[in-house]
Parts: C-alpha cells; structure tokens; sequence
C-alpha cells in the first residue's frame, strides 16, 4: 500500500505599488558670490550680499512661510586663469557662501526665487521638493500596503489559472531579500520634471508649478496553493 504525499505548488511573485503626493516643502539652494582682484574688497562686496540676503531669509521666517533655513561661512579662494594664447594672467579672488531656505508655503518660494535671481551676486542653485516626515513615512506605508496587496492579487491569479485553490503566504521580503541575484528596484522618493511656466499675473516672477512626489514600493512573496 503506498501513501501518495501531496507537495503544494510553490508560487513566487513580485508586488509593486506607488503613492503620488503633492510636495509640501521646496527647500532652495543659493549661492551668494563675487569675484574681483582684489581680495578685500572681494570678500567685502560678498559678505554685504550674504547679509542682505539673510535678512530678507529672516523675514520670511517672522512670516511664517518657511519650515528652516541654514547658511554656511563666506569664504575665499584665489587663482591665476590662463589666457588663450596661453599665459597665466592677474591674481583672481573668488568669495562664495551657500544658502539653503527651506519653504511651506510654495506660493511665496515662487514670488521669493523670481525675485532674489535678479540680484547680481546671487545665482539659484535649483528647488528640492520635499515632503515632512511624518506624511513621507505615512505615504511609504500606504505604497508598502499597496505592494503587498500586488503580490497577493498576482499569486491568486497564477493559482487560479492552475487550477488550485487560494494561495497562502509563505515569505515575504523587500526586493533582492528572497533571490539569488537582487533584482533593482525603484525605491524610495522620486520626482518628475518639473514645469515652468510664466506668469500669468504679471508680476515678472516665475510659475513654479512642481509635478508631485512619487513614492515607491516594492516586495517579494512566496505562497503555496493546493489543488482546489
């Protein structure tokens, strides 16, 4: 007499999902700088714009429209360029210092950015856009659900067009965790282009219409399935 032992169908799937949210934050990247060949009056004319432009960041804090700001030390470099015919020309002095603001409202950014580019000695370095912590980690969550839900509805599908019964979880794992060979994956914060358009209203500025976040997720399952 022999004892037929049934081994359950092994199903292996990816899940995929992703959350798209509006950005709450820009953060702002700036340079103020000034070059000249003469080092003092250099290092002078950019600590005056650096100032200047803190004090406009200042307000804009009183405001309310911003979540932080950061600004690192005026400093200074020198170096002798080179002509095209090959010779090495006067001392140049270089003097810079980074600025990063951080807006919540993207309203005022855009007025903000349009305007402070104008300034001579101030070049923007480009927009980050962010979102806060806490709605980053409730978005991940949301995406993360969603992946696992995937990989659920896809071994139902592939045990259904076996002919077998519903599918149980075995393993689960972020991408890479359950292969041999990691697969990559999209992960994470990642935003698509951003438009710039002009303004409608008049006022010279740009229109910083930013396309929104999309977060990433991405899991690997297993499940074993009967026969119906």
């Amino acid at each position: 007499m022999y004892l037929e032992v049934h081994v359950p169908t092994v199903i292996a799937v990816r899940g995929i999902a992703e959350e798209r949210i509006a950005p709450e934050l820009g953060a702002v990247s700036l340079t103020v700088s000034a070059s000249g060949a003469e080092r003092d009056s250099t290092f002078a004319r950019t600590s005056l714009a650096h100032e200047q432009l803190l004090a406009e960041v200042r307000e804009l804090e009183s405001s309310g429209a911003l979540d932080s700001w950061s600004a690192g030390q005026v400093r200074v470099s020198s170096h002798r360029p080179w002509n095209n015919e090959g010779r090495q020309l006067p001392v140049v002095h270089q003097a810079s210092a980074d600025v990063e603001v951080v807006f919540t409202d993207l309203e005022r950014l855009a007025e903000w950015v349009g305007a402070v580019s104008l300034g001579e000695s101030i070049g923007v370095g480009g927009i980050d856009w962010r979102l806060t912590d806490a709605t980053r980690r409730r978005t991940q969550e949301a995406a993360q659900r969603g992946a696992v839900a995937d990989a659920v509805a896809k071994a139902a599908v592939y045990a259904s067009a076996l002919g077998l019964g519903a599918p149980t979880p075995a393993e689960l794992a972020d991408t890479g965790l359950l292969t041999a060979h990691p697969v990559p994956q999209g992960g994470g914060e990642r935003l698509y282009a951003m438009r710039v358009s002009a303004d409608s209203t008049g006022s010279g500025g740009p229109s910083l219409v930013p396309a929104p976040l999309v977060i990433e997720a991405a899991v690997e399952a297993r499940f074993t399935a009967d026969p119906a």
